[in-house]
Parts: C-alpha cells; sequence; structure tokens
C-alpha cells in the first residue's frame, strides 16, 4: 500500500538538520508498516527492536545513557554493522522501556549522523506525563488512517487519484458516478490500513466489520490496560458518545449527551487521555474568524471527531446496505458521516477550526488559515446548495473566499469555490485558491 508520510519521512533523511523521528498515531494506524516499508526502499541495514514483544531489552537504557554502548549492544543483538547514512534503526513500543524516551536526547547530542525513528501506540500519552523529555532534541510526524486519496490507490484506482492532484476538473467531473461510488466505499471501509487490505483482497464487508469490531476491542482493551483505573469509566463513556455528539444537528461536544448531569470537570481527563492516545480529536471553536486563529480559539468550545470514519460506522451500527442505496450514506445520522469525512481528509494537511454565534443560529463548519488568509469551509451532505450561514459570514467578512464540499462538481465563482466531497484534499494546498 501506499503511503503520503513516506514523503515526510524522505524530507527527514535529507534533512541537514535531521534529529531522532518521533511517530506518532493511534494503534493500528500502520506505523510499523510505514517504517519497515521506508527502510526497505532507502536503507541498506534496518535494526527493528519492538520493546513491547522483545522483553528482555526493555533493560536497553536502565543503567545508563551512553550512545557508543547501546550503538555495540545493538550491533550485538542484530548482527548488523551500523553505518550511520546506511542504516535505519527504529525502536517499535519505546513507552515499554525504561528510560527509553529520554535517551533520544542523547542521541541527538551525541550521535546526530545516526537514522532514529521511535514509536509507540499510546506514546502520545507517555509524552504528557512527567517524563524527562528531550525537548528540542527530536522532531515529530503523525500517521492517520488512510486518507481517499491513498484508498484509491490501494484499490489499484491510481488514475482517479492522479486526477484528483492535478485537479482535472473535466475528467473528474465524467468519472463521476465512479467516483461517488469508492467515495461510499470509503465513507463504510475507512481507513484502518488493515481493513483497507483486506477489502481490497476479498471485496467482504462483513470481514471489514469484524476488522473494525477487533481495533475497537483493542482500545477498550487499551483504556483498562493503561488508563488511571479512576477515569476508565468516563474513557468509555466518552468514547461511546461519538455517534450521538456527531448526530445532533449542533455538532458542538456535549457533556449531556454523555449522561444527564454530567460536567466539564468531570470528563476532561477523559478526553485529553483519548485525545493523546490518537482516537478522537477535538475542534475548537475560534470566538471570531480572524488572523491568526489559534489566538482566538475558545478552549471550552469544541466539536470531538473519531479517528476513522470506518470505525465511526462501526460504533454507530451502519450497514453496509448504505452503500448501494442512493445517497443515504452521505445523509445519515443528519451528515455525521460527511462531516467525519471531510474533517478526516483535512486534519493531514491543515488546523482546524470551526465558528458558530452564540445564539447557534449561524455556523461554518469548519475553518483554516493558509499564510495570512482565512478560509471558511461548508460542508453539505447532498446537492442541496443553499448556504445561509456562508453567504452572511461573506458578507461580514468581504474579501473572504469560502469553499462548500457537496455532491455537486468543481465549480469556482467569485466568492466561493465548490468542490466535490471525494475532491475535499484540494484544501491541503498550501494555496487553494489558485
Amino acid at each position: 500500500m501506499y503511503r503520503e508520510a513516506i514523503k515526510k519521512l524522505e524530507e527527514w533523511k535529507n534533512s541537514k538538520y535531521r534529529k531522532p523521528l518521533i511517530l506518532e498515531g493511534a494503534r493500528q494506524v500502520g506505523k510499523t508498516w510505514l517504517v519497515k516499508e521506508f527502510a526497505a526502499l532507502h536503507y541498506k541495514n534496518f535494526i527493528y527492536v519492538n520493546f513491547e514483544e522483545q522483553v528482555e531489552l526493555r533493560g536497553l537504557f536502565k543503567n545508563n545513557l551512553n550512545v557508543e554502548r547501546i550503538v555495540l549492544e545493538l550491533e550485538a543483538i542484530s548482527q548488523i554493522k551500523i553505518e550511520p547514512e546506511n542504516t535505519l534503526i527504529f525502536f517499535d513500543e519505546i513507552q515499554e522501556a525504561e528510560n527509553g524516551i529520554t535517551s533520544l536526547k542523547y542521541f541527538c547530542e551525541e550521535a546526530p549522523n545516526l537514522n532514529l525513528i521511535a514509536a509507540g501506540s499510546l506514546l502520545g500519552i507517555l509524552l504528557h506525563q512527567r517524563i524527562s523529555f528531550p525537548v528540542g532534541k527530536v522532531s515529530f510526524l503523525t500517521l492517520y488512517p488512510m486518507n481517499l486519496i491513498e484508498f484509491l490507490i490501494a484499490m489499484k484506482e491510481e488514475k482517479l487519484a492522479d486526477l484528483i492532484k492535478e485537479e482535472r476538473w473535466d475528467s473528474i467531473q465524467l468519472l463521476r458516478n465512479r467516483y461517488e461510488t469508492l467515495l461510499r466505499q470509503y465513507m463504510y471501509i475507512g481507513g484502518m490500513p488493515e481493513a483497507v487490505k483486506s477489502f481490497v483482497e476479498t471485496k467482504d464487508w462483513r470481514l471489514v466489520r469484524r476488522i473494525q469490531e477487533d481495533i475497537i476491542s483493542a482500545y477498550n482493551n487499551d483504556f483498562s490496560k493503561h488508563a488511571p483505573k479512576e477515569i476508565v469509566p468516563r474513557i468509555q463513556q466518552v468514547w461511546n458518545s461519538l455517534p450521538s455528539q456527531l448526530s445532533k444537528e449542533n455538532k458542538k461536544f456535549i457533556y449531556g449527551v454523555i449522561r444527564v448531569g454530567a460536567r466539564a470537570k468531570e470528563y476532561e481527563l477523559a478526553i485529553q487521555w483519548l485525545e493523546d492516545s490518537g482516537l478522537i480529536h477535538k475542534v475548537n471553536n475560534v470566538s471570531a474568524p480572524r488572523f491568526p486563529l489559534s489566538a482566538y480559539k475558545d478552549l471550552s468550545i469544541f466539536k470531538i471527531y473519531c479517528n476513522d470514519i470506518g470505525l465511526l460506522g462501526a460504533m454507530s451500527g451502519l450497514n453496509s446496505k448504505t452503500i448501494v442505496v442512493g445517497n443515504e450514506i452521505f445523509t445519515e445520522f443528519k451528515g455525521a458521516m460527511t462531516e467525519q469525512f471531510v474533517f478526516q481528509q483535512l486534519i493531514q494537511g491543515n488546523k482546524l477550526y470551526y465558528w458558530s454565534k452564540p445564539n447557534a443560529q449561524q455556523e461554518i463548519d469548519f475553518i483554516i488559515q493558509k499564510e495570512s488568509e482565512i478560509f471558511p469551509i461548508e460542508v453539505k451532505s447532498g446537492e442541496n446548495l443553499q448556504s445561509k450561514s456562508l453567504k452572511q459570514f461573506i458578507k461580514e467578512h468581504p474579501g473572504t473566499h469560502a469553499f462548500r464540499l457537496s455532491l455537486s462538481d468543481f465549480r469556482k465563482e467569485q466568492w466561493i469555490t465548490n468542490l466535490p466531497l471525494y475532491c475535499a484534499s484540494y484544501l491541503n494546498r498550501d494555496d487553494p485558491e489558485a
């Protein structure tokens, strides 16, 4: 399978200022596969240490953090001579090794020519704990589930993916039915690599659902195994509330949806744990849609999205028959699946916010910032393109260019560009208005 993150790893490898790289991402998004594929493409030698499986190696950093000693021991363990520019070292599940994270500082300072990547399923949680973290001594890369472009390539539809990348709007319009069919499939299968691979090989919807349910079970096991015992029930409650949260007309996160009378202070730690583990993502409201958006972020008002649309569908009990019944999947749960889809395509290239007026009479689904420009984005589940909120927004913020994502074809007007949903990746460009 093809993953766009390979390009980021190549940039890291070729950087004059390369540091040890921490690869973040939720369990089963394909971190280990990605690094192994990258090693096969670009290195003569590959040293892989999995501290979860190779229990006997967890003491590698325990006694001291002398890099020369560690390198010698790695050579002895692997029977591979470490040639700095020809060898990739990969510490998988590094959180299981005592002082593993701390060691990265010394690799950066004492052996900057080494190519070293570290990853872990729950690394984001560990990084927020009080450990000796190598601030300024590591680089970061987050891996997300597969996006639609990667899904198309996995489905052997490289030409369709290329047309989107090349913005061949006339050709895309001619192939609209094929794109919509594949989009429906993606919205059910999602981007977890195992689910995608199984469908490519078997075309079995039931197998896809079993894999999704197994992944959800693994996440539930992580709650009990790794989270503080006192917040495990609340983590489970927040996680289980995701379909209900997103199926509301107003998708702002409401604590009362978790349970009647719930309060923010009861669930803040649970939400943080899920966010740190990569299972959910918060999109904060901005009090004013002005540059820079981060200065107007309201931490108390937010929407929460699942890490993968396929898992959200499994949690919601979405039936595979919705794939072939008209446009039902786009309108299911008040458009929750469509908005989740758009989120999943945009999060890989943007910092996302949204905006709503206090009286909830006007809301913009997403707002992104490129350089010094702000772009409002509206998500439509069908072909009804009435845009009362968006028109009012442009009236109040003249000179702003808006985007609408819908099932309609590409069309650019003076104040708005309509993009087909399956071309959402267009908004990951540095200058989407050009």
